[in-house]
C-alpha cells in the first residue's frame, strides 16, 4: 500500500475506495438477508434466540461490555458521533469535488450508505450469536468437548463475521467476505497514508517550512517520501497493537479525530473569534492529550505494555480531549490580538454565508 499510495496518488485510492464500498455494502447485506431469512425476517425471533444461546442471556440486550461505566460510555459515544467528522481520510474527499453544490451532495449520499450500514452491523452481531455458538466446528474444542462460546472462537472475535459468512453462504461466500475484509483494510490504509502524506508535503512543507516557495515536482517527492516514512510507522504500531481488539481501535481512531480536528472544524465554521493561533494551538493540545491519554489508558499501558496499573483510568478520552481541544481554541483566539487575528475574524461572516448556503464559493482548486 506504500507503493500503491506513492505512485498510484488520488486516483488510484479513490478507485480502491469505491470498489471497497460497493462489495462491502453488497457483502453485508448478503449476509444481513441470510441472517434474518433463517428468522423468517423476524428480528423478535433472531434477538429471542441470541439471548437463549448466549452465556450472559438477557444482559447482552443492555449496553455493550465494551465499556463499563458512564464516564467511558458517554466518552466513547463522543467520540464515534464527532469523530467521524474529523477522519483524515473522510475529510480529504472534499478536496475531490468540483464545487460546494457537489460537496453538499457527496455528504448526503455518503451518510445514507453508513447509516444503512451501521444498521446491518446489529443483525451481523446477533447473527453471528445466534449462528455460530452452538456449533463447535467454529471454536477451539477442548479434549473433553467442551468450549468458552465467548473467548474461544477461532482466530478470536474479531472473525466473528467472518465465520458467519461461511456459516450462511459457505465456503464461496467465506471467501468472498475475507476478500471484502482486505479490500476495507488496503482501502483505509490509502486513504490514511495518503491523507497524512499530504498533511507533511503540503501542509506542513510547502505552507509552513517553504512558506509556500516549493515546486510541485519536490512537493511530490516529499509526498512520497512521506508516505514510506508513515507507512513503516504504521506497519510497526500494528505488529505491537496485534492482539487488541479491532472494535477498540476503532474508538481510538475517532477519539484522536474527535479531539483535534473535529474541535477546529466547528469552532472555525461556527464560532466568530476563532483564529488560526488559536487553532492551531488547541488543536494541537487536543491531539496532544487525547494520544497521552490513550498511552496511559488500561488498555495500552497494561494490556499492551504490560505495566501493573494504569497512570489514566479511563480506556476512551474523547471526553476529557475534546474539552481540552475546545478550551483551547477558546482560550488563545481571546488572547490573540495580533492584527492577522483581527482580519480573520472580520471574514468571517462572508465565510460563514458561503458555507451554508455556498453562494460565492469558488470552484475546486489544484492541491
Amino acid at each position: 500500500m506504500i507503493v500503491y499510495v506513492a505512485f498510484g496518488g488520488m486516483v488510484a485510492t479513490t478507485w480502491v475506495q469505491i470498489i471497497k464500498a460497493c462489495l462491502l455494502l453488497g457483502g453485508a447485506t448478503f449476509m444481513a438477508f441470510m441472517v434474518l431469512s433463517s428468522f423468517g425476517f423476524s428480528p423478535e425471533a433472531m434477538f429471542r434466540k441470541a439471548v437463549d444461546i448466549h452465556p450472559k442471556h438477557l444482559a447482552i440486550m443492555a449496553p455493550g461490555g465494551l465499556v463499563s461505566d458512564p464516564i467511558s460510555a458517554i466518552s466513547l459515544g463522543l467520540a464515534l458521533m464527532f469523530g467521524t467528522a474529523g477522519l483524515p481520510h473522510i475529510l480529504m474527499r472534499f478536496f475531490t469535488v468540483a464545487d460546494a453544490k457537489a460537496a453538499r451532495k457527496s455528504v448526503f449520499y455518503a451518510t445514507g450508505f453508513i447509516g444503512y450500514f451501521y444498521i446491518l452491523t446489529f443483525i451481523i452481531g446477533f447473527g453471528a450469536i445466534t449462528l455460530l455458538m452452538d456449533d463447535p466446528s467454529y471454536f477451539k474444542v477442548a479434549a473433553t468437548g467442551a468450549y468458552n462460546k465467548v473467548n474461544d472462537l477461532l482466530g478470536g472475535t474479531n472473525m466473528a463475521a467472518i465465520h458467519l459468512a461461511n456459516a450462511v453462504g459457505g465456503s464461496l461466500f467465506l471467501g468472498f467476505i475475507s476478500a471484502v475484509a482486505f479490500a476495507t483494510i488496503l482501502a483505509v490504509v490509502a486513504g490514511l497514508t495518503l491523507a497524512g502524506a499530504s498533511a507533511v508535503s503540503h501542509d506542513l512543507y510547502a505552507s509552513v517550512i517553504a512558506k509556500g516557495k516549493v515546486s510541485e515536482d519536490k512537493e511530490i517527492r516529499i509526498s512520497k517520501l512521506s508516505a514510506g516514512i508513515i507507512g513503516i510507522v504504521a506497519i510497526t504500531l500494528g505488529y505491537i497493537f496485534e492482539n487488541q481488539n479491532v472494535a477498540f481501535m476503532v474508538g481510538l481512531a475517532f477519539a484522536v479525530a474527535a479531539s483535534c480536528n473535529f474541535p477546529v472544524l466547528l469552532m472555525s465554521v461556527f464560532w466568530k473569534g476563532t483564529t488560526s493561533r488559536g487553532a492551531l494551538i488547541g488543536g494541537l493540545a487536543g491531539l496532544a492529550s487525547a494520544v497521552v491519554m490513550v498511552v496511559l489508558s488500561p488498555a495500552v499501558w497494561v494490556k499492551t505494555f504490560g505495566f501493573p496499573a494504569a497512570l489514566f483510568p479511563y480506556d476512551n478520552p474523547a471526553l476529557f480531549s475534546m474539552a481540552i481541544a475546545f478550551v483551547g481554541i477558546w482560550l488563545f483566539s481571546k488572547i490573540d490580538t495580533t492584527a492577522r487575528a483581527r482580519a480573520e475574524q472580520g471574514a468571517f461572516e462572508a465565510q460563514f454565508v458561503r458555507s451554508e448556503t455556498g453562494i460565492g464559493a469558488e470552484g475546486a482548486l489544484a492541491h
